[in-house]
Formats: C-alpha cells, sequence, structure tokens
C-alpha cells in the first residue's frame, strides 16, 4: 500500500470512536476479577463515616432506617461472625445490636421497607453461595425495625426462595418501596436480575424468575426512597436505572465509584441525591457519592425543580412540559459527537478511493 494510502487509513483508526466496554479491564499488575478497582468516584465524592465497632470487619450491605434520621444498618459477610445486624449512626458509632435467633450462612444484602403491615422491616439477604450455585434454595429473614434503638434478640420471619433456572451465587437485594416486591442480582458473568412473586408465601418456597440482565459480578443493589430509580454496583462502578415505569427499566449510564478494597455495598441516601458506598475491612470507610440530576430519584428531582423555579420565578416544570429540556441526558449529548465522528469518516474515506484511484 502506498504510504499516503496507509496515512489515510491510520488517521481513520485514529478518528473513529472505539466500542465502550462494558466493563473496565484489570490493571496491570491486579489478581483477577476481585482486585480492587474504581477511581476517584464523581466530583464531591467523600468520606461520610467508618466503622468504629470492631465487630463490624466484614461489613456487606448497607440501608438507611425509615424510623430513625441519620441511622444505617448493616451487617457481616460470610464467616465466623455472629447472628448480628448492626445500627449505626452518621459517625459510624453502633447505637443498636439486633441478634437473630438463627444459623446464618452467608449473609450479602440487607433493605429496609416496608412489611405485610405497612410498618418498616429490616430483611437481611443470606442468598450469597461460594460454591457457584450449589444451594437449592435461599432465605431472607426479616423483622420489624425497632422503634426504640437498643440491644435485642429476635425470631425473624424466614422468607425461602429459590431460582427458577437453577442456583445462583449472588450478593444483591433490593425492595421497591412502592409496592413491596423482592429482587435478587446474580453474581455471575451473564448476571441476572431476578423478581420474587408479587405476594410471598412466608411458609413455602418462592420462586425466583429471571426479568433482565444485569452488569458483571454484582455486589449490591439498591432502590431510591421513591421506587423510580435503583442501582447496581460491582467492585468497580455503579449503574443507575429508571425505573419510574416498572423494572426493569431503562439504564441512566454507569460510572465509578471511589476505589476500595472489597466494594460490598450501596444505598441511596434518603433524599435521593447521592449514594453510600461501603467497603469491607475493619474500621472501613463508607463513602457518600453525589448524584448528577438525571440518577436521582423523581422526589428529589421534582423538590429541586420547585426550588429552583420559586428562586427564578420561572414556570415550574409542568408548565414548561412542552419546552426540549437543556441536556438531552447521555444519549442526546453524544449526537453531535456521532455527527462529527461520520463526517471526519466520510472525508478520510473519500481521501482514501481518490488515493487509490491515483494509484
Amino acid at each position: 500500500m502506498r504510504r499516503p494510502l496507509v496515512c489515510a487509513v491510520a488517521a481513520l483508526t485514529v478518528f473513529l470512536p472505539a466500542p465502550a466496554l462494558a466493563e473496565p479491564e484489570v490493571p496491570d499488575g491486579g489478581t483477577g476479577l476481585d482486585y480492587p478497582r474504581g477511581g476517584e468516584g464523581p466530583e464531591g465524592s467523600e468520606i461520610a463515616f467508618t466503622f468504629q465497632d470492631p465487630r463490624i470487619s466484614e461489613s456487606s450491605g448497607i440501608a438507611p432506617s425509615l424510623r430513625h434520621e441519620g441511622v444505617w444498618w448493616t451487617h457481616n459477610d460470610s464467616g465466623e461472625h455472629p447472628t448480628e445486624v448492626y445500627a449505626v449512626d452518621e459517625n459510624g458509632a453502633t447505637l443498636a445490636t439486633v441478634t437473630l435467633a438463627l444459623e446464618r450462612r452467608d449473609w450479602e444484602a440487607v433493605s429496609v421497607a416496608p412489611g405485610p403491615d405497612g410498618e418498616p422491616a429490616v430483611h437481611i439477604g443470606d442468598i450469597g453461595d461460594n460454591f457457584g450455585g450449589s444451594w437449592s434454595e435461599v432465605r431472607v429473614y426479616r423483622f420489624p425495625e425497632p422503634e426504640v434503638l437498643a440491644d435485642t434478640t429476635l425470631d425473624p420471619a424466614v422468607l425461602t426462595f429459590s431460582y427458577a433456572d437453577g442456583g445462583r451465587d449472588a450478593e444483591s437485594m433490593m425492595i421497591d418501596p412502592r409496592d413491596g416486591r423482592l429482587y435478587v442480582v446474580s453474581k455471575e458473568f451473564a448476571g441476572g436480575l431476578y423478581a420474587a412473586p408479587a405476594e410471598i408465601d412466608p411458609e413455602g418456597v418462592n420462586t425466583l424468575e429471571r426479568v433482565d440482565s444485569a452488569p458483571l459480578f454484582a455486589t449490591d443493589a439498591a432502590f431510591g426512597p421513591d421506587g423510580t430509580r435503583y442501582v447496581i454496583r460491582t467492585y468497580w462502578g455503579a449503574t443507575v436505572y429508571d425505573s419510574t415505569d416498572g423494572v426493569p427499566g431503562t439504564s441512566l449510564g454507569a460510572f465509578d465509584l471511589p476505589e476500595s478494597d472489597q466494594g460490598e455495598s450501596v444505598a441511596f441516601t434518603p433524599d435521593g441525591t447521592a449514594l453510600m458506598a461501603g467497603t469491607e475491612g475493619l474500621n472501613a470507610p463508607v463513602w457518600r457519592v453525589p448524584l448528577e440530576d438525571r440518577y436521582r430519584t423523581g422526589r428529589a428531582e421534582a423538590e429541586e425543580d420547585a426550588e429552583d423555579a420559586e428562586e427564578a420565578g420561572s414556570p415550574s416544570p409542568s408548565e414548561s412540559a412542552g419546552e426540549p429540556p437543556e441536556d438531552g441526558g447521555e444519549r442526546g449529548s453524544a449526537v453531535p459527537f456521532i455527527a462529527g465522528g461520520g463526517l471526519v469518516a466520510a472525508l478520510l474515506i473519500g481521501g482514501i478511493v481518490l488515493l487509490a484511484r491515483r494509484g
């Protein structure tokens, strides 16, 4: 091939965008898929608190209280840990320890959502399976969220589940605050989002049906406070979904979380404007990660839009419904780049054809 033609082809490969990867590659010198990953996180990310209790050494889930402002529930992963659930404050200090009178297997997730009586209940997902889906059934333990935070021992309700397509390892569980439906995300190369029945049989085995795919090796998931958003996290990042019209909804985008030793937990803040992202380890940090507008829950967006409209004296979002949004979102913002890339490609291809004809 003539030198001008080679240069043109080289330029074409530089200007044409490369296909996006679903997940980042393992860093050089890493030790595989469990290697700590992530980055600095979105601008404004900061450590909200660190767990002060030495008993909390493998925090594997986190969820905000529905009864007590500023309180978070967490628990340890599998291993030689007592069957305890901890309520911690905004400084990471333990306020109460709830001991469950049962044997643990592999606790991986926690969610606080209304129970069958409509009152707040804490749900612990005993859904992990380090043997690659060898368990035929998994369990979720449910107990009423205490009105008074004090050390206590409880006999929780035991809810039993099985997968319609065979056993799965999973670390992610979330409950839709709108209808109480429970979802589990499997931790696999080809992960899946599984939905429990709309009404759970407390005495029988409830089947988890696959309703969508999920990111590679999910380690936790959570709904926003009004159910219009949910997030699935991995060791290195998070993907946020719009579930306004139901689950599975549509992906709004993904971003890195702050790098951690073994990122295991995620939850929305009660106002839906940020994520709380935790990791395993003694005195482990929990990060507060601010969210872009499109990732925030409908409640948070509505409140902020109303405040902005009031301050500016402009019409409310409902009055301006006919006007196109300033930011078309991730898909809209990519249009100029796609068009520009197409134009550059066309010019370069034309040059290649011309050079070829002259040769």
